[in-house]
């Protein structure tokens, strides 16, 4: 059926077509999210939304924003996608988020929480300012619904007197199950939460069976009628991995699923649960802060042995940021763990609530550098060059998992601001001794006139590949504490030239700093990122093609 039918043509069919169609819509999801990976239940539990939204309304000339993005497969596959479906999330393939300069059925590129209703409600102000008869629509989940980001966007519905549709998927779950007043609100007596969203001036309609096509037409169709009269809001109840019985007995496994079709496991994230679980047992200060993300960083352990010192607030950064502070100013020392990509969005929060009080925060920041398949809004590359720049700021890369061991344990009595960026995959095969200073090491003893300084795991592999390649003896230094530089280990280099290397973008990054330290005194050669957002793909092929290619370093040394 997905041959013959699209966004467009969605209407023509009856009762038992669309359900069909939803059928084959799962399908094929299952199917090539099972061979390339992807986000599995969040967009089987959204098909008969998304089939029921093709049905009542007219893309591209309606528009609509998927908040997140990560329950889009089905509207791609509705709208002219289905024959290079099989290019999902690979290189110059179908992007996992909507993406603008893909098709013009999509309408703004998201791939964080947050932001929908803001974007719909500027496509309606846009659309009444250029005279354009369409309606904008807002799809976020009860997940996303947690983010402050929403509460400024329903702030301005009222005052901006804006007309859109907020179709709120409500599954109880964002990655982890969904916590929080928000929440219990949305779960809680209707009177409440009616109350509650018409205070923002939107008309309150639901609860409606997500899971059911038919019904969901129905609930459209007199939702869109309501527009003209202002700002309506579509409850739904819908099934997270609907249709898909391992789905939706193992919602939080399968939100985000690998390649061989489980769910993604860190080894890194596997490492911090454990070692801070062991920390915590002797030291009663260490509590654990996360936003809506508490498996995929691997603190499910923590959360379990130490429910009072367990922090989960949603999806929403900025608040466990300034928690985290208020609770190291209290004299506990939190550890506020997220993805690099994340913790962008509380850049505002590490400058004035962390740093400027000087406050004994560690943020263990995952998939640091390359994500991958995740295209670019989840890419981990600006975090050393954005976190560099911020006084009382110590960053440090382990070289390997039981070099971020002892990392963490040196962190415990660590009495300022800490961040330890790490990737998402990574070895535990040297041995590392206690930490008890941020002095570089000397892991790979060479001659000659060249040395390798590096950051992180990535960074030391490349430079042990590159002597590999031209078959010479170079020195390999682990810059394990990117800031403060180890200046009495700089001052101390006998070579004229140094290659710097990192998973992290050029532009203020590690090598910039080796450069600006040494000035004319040496030759700096800094390896890194381009000035650029990086799309989706294996995180190998992306390495070489952006900036870290093993052929290219060693082409520079032979050079030298």
């Amino acid at each position: 059926m997905l041959k013959k039918y699209g966004v467009t043509s969605v209407k023509e069919l009856d009762e038992r077509q669309l359900n069909h169609l939803c059928d084959d819509l799962r399908s094929v999801i299952l199917e090539r999210v099972s061979l390339n990976g992807g986000h599995l239940a969040s967009n089987l539990g959204s098909i008969e939304a998304t089939v029921a939204l093709a049905y009542v309304f007219d893309f591209p000339k309606d528009k609509i924003v998927f908040d997140v993005g990560h329950q889009c497969y089905a509207y791609k596959l509705l709208t002219g996608r289905k024959d290079r479906f099989d290019s999902l999330r690979k290189r110059d393939g179908i992007s996992g988020f909507p993406k603008r300069s893909e098709s013009e059925y999509d309408s703004f590129d998201t791939g964080h929480a947050g932001s929908a209703i803001s974007a719909a409600l500027g496509i309606a102000k846009a659309n009444e300012l250029k005279g354009t008869p369409a309606h904008a629509i807002a799809f976020v989940g009860d997940g996303s619904f947690l983010n402050g980001l929403v509460y400024e966007a329903l702030n301005s519905i009222k005052i901006l007197k804006g007309k859109i549709l907020i179709l709120l998927n409500d599954n109880g779950m964002s990655i982890s199950p969904t916590v929080g007043g928000m929440h219990d609100i949305l779960s809680g007596a209707p009177d409440q939460r009616v109350k509650l969203l018409e205070s923002f001036g939107l008309t309150y309609m639901g609860i409606a069976d997500g899971n059911d096509v038919n019904e969901m037409i129905k609930a459209l169709q007199a939702a869109k009628n309501k527009l003209s009269e202002g700002s309506v809001l579509l409850h739904v109840s819908t099934k997270k991995g609907a249709g898909y019985a391992f789905s939706e007995e193992h919602p939080v496994a399968t939100h985000g699923v690998s390649v061989n079709g489980k769910g993604a496991v860190t080894t890194y994230a596997e490492t911090l649960g454990n070692t801070l679980t062991a920390l915590a047992k002797e030291d009663q200060k260490i509590v654990a802060v996360t936003a809506a993300m508490t498996d995929s960083l691997g603190l499910r352990d923590f959360f379990v042995a130490y429910p009072e010192r367990s922090f989960d607030v949603g999806i929403c950064e900025e608040h466990a940021c300034v928690l985290a502070a208020s609770l190291a100013a209290q004299g506990l020392h939190p550890y506020y763990a997220i993805y690099s990509t994340f913790l962008q969005r509380a850049y505002d929060e590490i400058v004035h609530d962390v740093c400027c009080q000087d406050l004994p925060v560690t943020l263990c920041i995952d998939r640091a550098g390359i994500s991958g398949a995740d295209g670019e809004t989840h890419q981990g590359v600006f975090d050393i060059s954005y976190l560099s720049s911020i006084p009382n700021m110590t960053i440090a890369a382990p070289r390997n998992r039981n070099e971020f061991k002892q990392m963490l344990a040196f962190s415990k009595d660590y009495p300022h601001p800490l961040a330890i960026r790490y990737p998402r995959d990574g070895g535990n095969e040297e041995e590392i001794e206690p930490i008890k200073d941020m002095r570089w090491q000397e892991i790979e003893r060479g001659e000659g006139d060249v040395l390798f300084l590096c950051v992180g795991e990535r960074a030391v592999q490349k430079a042990r590949e590159v002597c590999q390649k031209v078959g010479r003896r170079i020195g390999v230094i682990n810059a394990r504490f990117i800031k403060p530089l180890d200046e009495d280990f700089l001052n101390k280099i006998q070579q004229n030239t140094i290659i710097t290397i990192e998973d992290n973008v050029k532009i203020g990054g590690f090598g910039e700093r080796i450069e600006a330290y040494f000035g004319e005194r040496k030759k700096v050669i800094a390896f890194a990122y381009a000035d650029r957002f990086i799309p989706q793909g294996g995180v190998a092929e992306l390495m070489d093609e952006f900036g870290l290619s093993v052929e290219e370093i060693a082409g520079t040394v032979k050079s030298l």
